[in-house]
């Protein structure tokens, strides 16, 4: 007694559950967590000793630096009381000019640390992807989440130690 129209709307809609139900079955959602990639893979580890041994050099010389303009200040401000004033405006005008130096150098280091910090990151960032991306396909993930964006999954569909060995083994 149904009507035509109703029964194939009933029809219609129970192939549409059928067909989402089969789809929702195909999905495979994967998730990687990029911070221990960068803390744990061996070429990360290897940047960052690049970097230490590249900078710290230059770190240190810094910081020798900086700690005798301090003294440098120190002394002055004990001494200027008892200074005459040409010979305290002549040494506070090198002292300020000093510390002018001491900052772009400062400045300059950091500048110069952020952008080689920059660069190995975007190769350990190239690599994850290609490596994630590889990992996906042969995985059948149809889609991988990082961490950050991810409440909750269950261990196996965690992928990064899977992430890690590609990238200790140079894949």
């Amino acid at each position: 007694f149904m009507s035509s129209t109703l029964r194939s709307s009933l029809l219609a809609a129970a192939l549409a559950a059928i067909t989402i139900a089969a789809q929702a079955q195909e999905v495979k959602i994967g998730m990687v967590n990029p911070e221990r990639i960068l803390s744990e893979a061996a070429p990360a580890k290897a940047a960052t000793a690049r970097l230490k041994s590249e900078f710290s050099g230059r770190e240190a010389q810094i910081s020798k630096e900086g700690s005798a303009l301090k003294a440098a200040i120190e002394k002055f401000q004990k001494d200027a009381p008892t200074m005459a004033e040409t010979t305290r405006n002549t040494r506070e005008k090198q002292l300020a000019a000093q510390e002018d130096d001491f900052q772009n150098k400062r400045r300059q280091f950091q500048e110069d640390l952020a952008n080689r910090r920059n660069a190995e990151l975007e190769k350990i960032q190239e690599n994850s992807k290609r490596i994630i991306k590889q990992i996906a396909e042969s995985g059948k993930y149809s889609v991988v989440l990082g961490a950050e964006s991810v409440v909750y999954i269950q261990p196996q569909y965690d992928i990064t130690d899977q992430v890690i060995k590609a990238f200790d083994a140079g894949k």
